[in-house]
């Protein structure tokens, strides 16, 4: 089942659904869609929270002219008193009688502008004073600031998240399935329209990965088919990786897990590994019977002498895995079913090939022998041979130059460590999911309809890019904005890519007065931390409110001068307006009015006040209390309220009241108990997190920030942080997992040490082809560098298995029995690896859609092997003499010193 429970937040937008009329008012649309649509879809199973934004529910809006209300000898909360007792729905009883029953009703409910308007609020020398002769009455909506729009049309929006652990393609699908049910079912003039479908990128990311899958399989058919050229011996290995994927599918679904991204990646990269194991077993198989066995007697003699090895190979890689299960934090938990599934699919793949591919191996294998061959058949084979022919030689070289070797290897362990601290680093690739998010910022002070004209603005910039597919933007009722912006699919109208598409609308977006644009890529991976306007955040702490405002614009001044970061901005929001008024209470108190009064008159007067409700079949709705547009804009406004004073008196304001202006904070946002200010950043380009945090800490020690103020890293900064301390434990404590595992096996202390030595080649492999490709060292590099260290080694395994037998049943020398033992499986070593390497190619070269997070995991396989591979064909067997010739010294020694003692070191 296809999803991306595992990378894709619960609480982002799955579906975005746009509702737009040219006919109907925008509440109207909003009342359908929070009534009819909202209702429905939040029904749908997987769906959780259903957000309608946009908009507002409709109203009666009373705007009272302060000055005429005066005049007639009437306040603010006399019509607030009047409104709320106008109208009513209380049950009136009924009447029984013999035969039938009646039920009472009355016009007591106001339900539209209209029938509010007559209303009676007051009576002035016998006539009565109407709603309409002090106020404008109209159908409208409880909220004015807030509105939304659809690729630059007004619009209504549903935003749709799901249930946790819900299947986010299947939740799509049954919403998506339900909208043209009930887009029959409301008026006809509304259009209902997807705006936003967060599967399309899913869809596209699932079907690139299942793709790659596709060639990695082929890929690894090849390399068998290439080396064995033999249909039969190619399809008996080949046979171990469909049975070892379905097996594993099914343990798959015992679990509970779903084809996400991370569990298509460990499929993929597994198709290089599945397929060793019965390539080495079917490579013994048909050496048997060249030497002359039947095939029966070659498979059984041939899957008992390599049996060992699978096992040894098989458990030793699934050892590499337990750094990785028992990885902490979010980090863990996102790459645990990864490593569960890769885990269950070498497992599968050691059955496979102990049990299916010797029997297929008996009934499909024939000797070769008197066989007539084609050119291609022939000039492979030729090509083998003479490989092998110079891998002998040189090898018969190195062996006779140990001493070289061994600085080679101890030069190869120190170039690991130093391009280990050298590599750029960073958490998670950044990749292009073909989404931007983008929050706008204006003054603190500006009024709605200016930030509305300034976001329009925007949206008119973002619609004239020829990049942009759709996108929708939305404000409230403060001094920010949102918009989602949904690029075109690359090669489809689009030929730069999300960070481009930022870096070309920053400045034209930019040169905007009064606002300000800040965008990021949406990420498919996004842990923890502030919803920050940018992608990454450094928060500041300090328990002293008036330290923390001063010195964290020092701090945002002084990030804004780093080139390493751009778009560094803060959620400091301190620089608000404040209207004080002043009440002089004994002379309010002398003229009855009270400060409940004062502020009831103010909130009606000024505050979208909802002061009486009326109720419809579907939903309840609002009455709007306020003064007129006109008495809103200035603060001088304020001297043409009038407060009802003791027996009705009307008094003005002024006469109770001064009023001076001040700054206030919009907000004060905390973290744990103490204040916080959040300082939000994105990269520059080919600028590394690793980098970012170092400098942030240097600046932030060079301004001289008190030791009072903590900075600390959040979200996806923090958890690099954190990972940055822990790679080198895992990866020392995965060496010492696969350590412990080799020496239970072997039951030796020395083995393990030369099947270990092959390691730092593929560490120095995988760090330079990071380098050459311009592509940090993150989490799922670290994870690739622990996968080389199970694939690595096997080619160890096989050579000293393979010599410890030769040594034991042939009694040769270690020297001589290694060096059988790497010509003799020089065939199967070379396979298996060209079959590891070339599964992770389509990962390393993938272009599609979130191809980016999977990139590092091919890299590092595809160059660490290529250099392990060139160069522990030589290191190893010199690494096995030498300590084979130590480990018998010390028997020698031992046996001296105790007679008694011949068990083996």
């Amino acid at each position: 089942r296809p999803n991306y429970r595992k990378v894709n937040p619960a609480d982002a937008p799955i579906l975005i659904v746009s509702l737009r009329s040219k006919t109907l008012p925008l509440g109207q649309v909003f009342d359908v869609a929070n009534t009819v649509l909202a209702q429905k879809i939040s029904q749908v199973s997987g769906v959780g929270q259903v957000f309608v934004g946009g908009g507002q529910q409709p109203a009666v809006r009373v705007s009272v002219d302060p000055v005429a209300l005066a005049g007639v000898g009437l306040g603010m909360t006399d019509v607030q008193a009047a409104i709320a007792s106008a109208t009513s729905n209380q049950p009136k009883g009924g009447f029984t009688g013999n035969a039938q029953a009646t039920s009472i009703a009355s016009n007591a409910q106001l339900t539209n502008a209209a029938q509010w308007r007559p209303v009676v609020i007051g009576f002035r020398n016998g006539a009565p004073v109407r709603l309409e002769d002090v106020a404008k009455v109209v159908d409208d909506v409880e909220n004015q600031r807030a509105a939304a729009w659809t690729d630059g049309e007004r619009t209504v929006l549903l935003i749709i998240r799901r249930q946790p652990g819900a299947n986010i393609i299947e939740v799509i699908d049954r919403v998506k399935g339900l909208l043209p049910e009930i887009a029959h079912s409301i008026n006809p003039a509304i259009d209902v329209s997807i705006a936003l479908d967060r599967s399309t990128t899913i869809r596209a990311s699932v079907a690139d990965v299942q793709f790659t899958l596709l060639v990695s399989v082929i890929l690894v058919v090849l390399v068998v088919f290439v080396f064995l050229r033999s249909p039969w011996a190619t399809i008996i290995p080949s046979v171990a990786v469909p049975l070892s994927l379905i097996g594993t599918f099914g343990f798959m679904y015992l679990l509970g897990y779903s084809l996400d991204n991370l569990s298509l990646m460990a499929l993929t990269i597994s198709t290089g590994f599945v397929v060793d194991d019965a390539i080495v077993v079917t490579e013994n198989v048909s050496r048997f019977i060249e030497l002359g066995d039947s095939p029966v007697v070659a498979a059984f003699k041939g899957a008992k002498q390599i049996g060992f090895t699978i096992v040894s190979i098989t458990v030793s890689l699934l050892a590499v895995f337990i750094p990785i299960l028992l990885m902490g934090g979010v980090v863990g938990r996102l790459f645990r079913e990864f490593a569960v599934t890769l885990s269950v699919a070498i497992a599968m793949s050691a059955v496979v090939s102990l049990t299916l591919t010797p029997m297929m191996a008996s009934r499909l294998l024939r000797s070769e022998h008197g066989q007539k061959h084609g050119r291609f058949y022939n000039t492979l084979e030729k090509s083998f041979d003479w490989m092998r022919d110079h891998y002998a030689s040189g090898l018969t070289w190195v062996l006779e130059h140990e001493v070289f070797m061994l600085g080679v290897t101890l030069a190869t362990i120190a170039f690991t460590v130093f391009l280990f601290v050298m590599v750029p680093k960073g958490l998670f690739p950044q990749q292009d999911t073909g989404q931007i998010q983008g929050f706008s910022e204006a003054p603190q002070d500006i009024s709605f309809p200016a930030l509305k004209e300034r976001q329009e603005q925007v949206i008119r910039l973002i619609d004239q890019d020829p990049n942009v597919d759709h996108f929708i933007s939305f404000i409230g009722n403060s001094n920010t904005g949102s918009a989602f912006i949904q690029l075109k699919p690359i090669g489809q109208g689009r030929k730069l890519t999300a960070d481009q598409v930022i870096a070309e609308l920053r400045p034209k977006v930019g040169h905007i007065p009064g606002i300000s644009f800040f965008m990021q890529s949406v990420q498919d991976v996004r842990l923890g931390g502030r919803l920050g306007r940018t992608q990454y955040q450094y928060t500041l702490v300090d328990a002293n409110l008036t330290e923390l405002m001063e010195w964290a614009p020092k701090v945002l001044a002084k990030l804004r001068t780093l080139p390493e970061l751009r778009d560094a901005n803060t959620d400091q929001q301190t620089n608000g307006l404040l209207l004080n008024v002043n009440v002089d209470r004994d002379t309010a108190s002398r003229l009855g009015i009270t400060s409940a009064v004062i502020d009831n008159t103010l909130y009606a007067a000024f505050g979208q006040a909802q002061v009486a409700t009326y109720f419809a079949q579907a939903n309840s709705y609002r009455v709007v209390l306020e003064v007129k547009q006109e008495y809103q804009t200035q603060p001088t406004d304020l001297g043409k309220i009038y407060v009802t004073g003791s027996g009705g008196a009307q008094v003005p304001l002024s006469a109770i009241a001064s009023v001076s202006p001040a700054q206030t904070a919009l907000s004060i946002n905390h973290q744990g108990q103490f204040p916080a200010i959040t300082i939000s950043f994105n990269l520059a380009a080919n600028a590394s997190l690793g980098t970012a945090v170092n400098i942030i800490n240097r600046a932030t020690s060079a301004i001289g920030m008190p030791a009072s103020i903590h900075g600390s890293f959040q979200g996806t900064a923090q958890a690099f942080q954190q990972s940055l301390e822990s790679e080198p434990f895992l990866i020392a404590f995965a060496l010492i997992a696969v350590y412990i595992v080799l020496g239970v096996l072997y039951e030796s202390y020395v083995h393990p040490i030369t099947i270990l030595s092959t390691l730092p080649s593929a560490g120095v492999g995988a760090l330079v082809a990071l380098l050459l490709m311009g592509t940090e060292f993150s989490i799922i590099a670290l994870i690739g560098i622990i996968l080389l260290i199970g694939i690595v080694k096997k080619n160890a395994i096989m050579m000293i298995d393979f010599a410890i037998e030769a040594e034991r049943d042939e009694g040769l020398s270690s020297k001589e029995a290694i060096y059988k033992a790497c010509v003799l499986r020089f065939r199967p070593i070379m396979m298996t690896t060209m079959a590891a390497l070339l599964g992770g190619v389509p990962l390393a070269i993938g272009h599609g859609n979130g191809a980016e997070l999977r990139q590092p995991l091919g890299i590092t396989i595809v160059g660490g092997l290529m250099f392990s591979q060139m160069l522990t064909l030589f290191t190893t067997p010199v690494i096995y003499v030498m300590l084979d010739r130590l480990s018998s010294r010390k028997r020698k020694h031992a046996i001296r010193a105790d007679p008694q003692n011949l068990q083996p070191a």
